[in-house]
């Protein structure tokens, strides 16, 4: 789950390897339990000092993001964002990690939360449909799901293309064998895989797929959009697996303020397609089309939250090259 070096070389996200071990989530979720959640905060400082000091390629990932994020919105930062705010970037992202885990086995207090546009909840939840629901490594998606997890006739399939998180996945499944909670490990959308998927949301269940993250098969299944000002390389895949399932679409967004006095949980959901639709001329535009209105609706959430970006990696070096 944690980032590691990456050379420039090394341009795309899945060269790197897990760096959280089963053993240290266990280790803080034993601290949180016994501790409090203050000692397990004292804790994440080491680890994020090892990874400003000794993992270059994560601290100029980091600052390149914040770097490009003071260009489009200066007007959120005092001054150019410096090696401080890298330091609070990881920190944040450590926090996160922590939350991942205790967001399935800690309920989270229903004040706690600020939910934009909570109409969109209460429609999504009477909707007994299956849903595509696409989601970013912007802020904490487990927010979403442990927050969907109280719906009890909610069953919630999340595809990964990231082999390296077994560990985390593991140590979630332990902590809520019950959770109506289904992960699969997804290489490439073939059709057994579409049949499988195609079936859960005839059956009323959703579907989470990530959209900020190329293929692993490589940049030929992405297309250029803007963000933050730069050309970067979207996958083409949560389109194409909207189209095939013929379901409505949603994006969810969910982090937590750890620098706010009271930590609140911001929330959203937001509208995306009723349908997703492709027609064979105008394909590649259409698809081009979609992940744009993704990149964008991603942006309006970083513009707000810098820190709780979580892509360590070069993150506009993955070209269609």
């Amino acid at each position: 789950m944690k980032p590691t070096n990456l050379s420039k070389s090394d341009a795309h996200w899945s060269t790197m390897r897990e760096a959280g071990t089963l053993f240290g989530l266990q280790f803080l979720r034993f601290v949180h339990q016994v501790f409090g959640r203050w000692l397990v905060s004292f804790c994440l400082l080491p680890t994020v000092a090892y990874f400003v000091l000794f993992r270059p390629a994560t601290r100029r990932s980091s600052a390149e993001f914040l770097a490009a994020h003071y260009q489009q919105y200066p007007d959120y930062w005092r001054q150019p964002p410096k090696l401080w705010d890298t330091c609070k970037h990881l920190y944040v992202f450590a926090q996160t990690v922590v939350d991942k885990l205790l967001s399935w086995c800690v309920d989270i207090d229903v004040d706690q939360f600020i939910i934009e546009h909570p109409e969109r909840i209460e429609a999504l939840m009477e909707d007994t449909r299956g849903q595509l629901i696409i989601g970013s490594h912007m802020g904490n998606l487990e927010y979403c799901r442990g927050f969907m997890h109280r719906y009890r006739n909610k069953t919630i399939n999340i595809l990964v293309h990231d082999k390296h998180s077994q560990n985390y996945n593991t140590m979630m499944q332990k902590l809520n064998p019950d959770s109506r909670l289904n992960v699969f490990q997804v290489d490439d959308f073939d059709i057994p895989t579409m049949l499988t998927i195609k079936a859960k949301i005839d059956a009323g269940e959703w579907v989470f797929i990530a959209g900020d993250r190329s293929p692993l098969s490589g940049g030929e299944r992405t297309v250029p959009v803007e963000f933050l000002g730069k050309t970067a390389y979207l996958p083409i895949g949560p389109y194409m697996l909207a189209k095939g399932l013929g379901c409505p679409v949603k994006l969810m967004f969910s982090y937590c303020d750890y620098y706010a006095p009271d930590k609140p949980v911001h929330f959203e959901v937001v509208a995306f397609a009723e349908r997703v639709t492709l027609d064979r001329k105008h394909r590649e535009q259409q698809i081009q089309q979609y992940a744009q209105s993704f990149a964008q609706a991603l942006e309006q959430q970083c513009a707000k939250a810098p820190y709780q970006w979580f892509n360590f990696y070069d993150f506009w070096a993955e070209t269609a090259a």
